[in-house]
């Protein structure tokens, strides 16, 4: 009567909750180490360019000196190497910008890769923890309709053994 809860799951369901359990071996096997060697030199670079360009403290740095540029142009106490339209300004932050936004992208990408590696993680374990549950409610199932049955036997064996004994 009592069947093994695991073949009540579908198909999909079942071969999902093996491969979750396989993952989960070989995760342990090989430890939890995230990566092997670090990072790159290139994600390292990217990293630090993102961290300090995105910082109140690049940008106060950069303000003030820029501000004192435009002051000595505009003033004139320098000789005017950059005169008022600031060309020579606009070249260094365009250039500035062209090797920051790239490198900025880089390390976007890389913790974008990082993310979407983490969000698939959880949805494995949720997953797996879903039919982890869908299995321990059959199994209960199961051990109530075996109570039920033996309770109802026991009625039953109580009512033939309690009924008048005809002579």
């Amino acid at each position: 009567m009592a069947e093994h809860p695991l073949h009540s799951l579908h198909g999909d369901e079942l071969k999902m909750l093996h491969s979750l359990r396989e993952m989960r071996r070989r995760h342990r096997q090989k430890g939890a180490a995230p990566r092997e060697g670090g990072l790159s030199l290139g994600e390292s670079v990217s990293d630090a360019v993102a961290r300090t360009v995105g910082s109140w403290r690049f940008i106060i740095i950069q303000s003030v000196l820029l501000s004192i540029w435009m002051f000595l142009n505009v003033v004139a106490w320098v000789q005017e190497w950059d005169p008022y339209p600031f060309i020579l300004l606009n070249l260094v932050l365009s250039f500035q910008a062209a090797y920051t936004a790239p490198v900025i992208m880089m390390s976007q990408n890389r913790q974008s890769n990082i993310d979407r590696e983490a969000a698939q993680h959880d949805y494995d374990v949720n997953l797996k923890a879903e039919l982890e549950i869908e299995l321990l409610h059959q199994k209960i199932d199961m051990l109530r309709e075996k109570e039920i049955g033996e309770l109802i036997g026991i009625i039953r064996s109580m009512q033939s053994g309690a009924a008048p004994k005809s002579t």
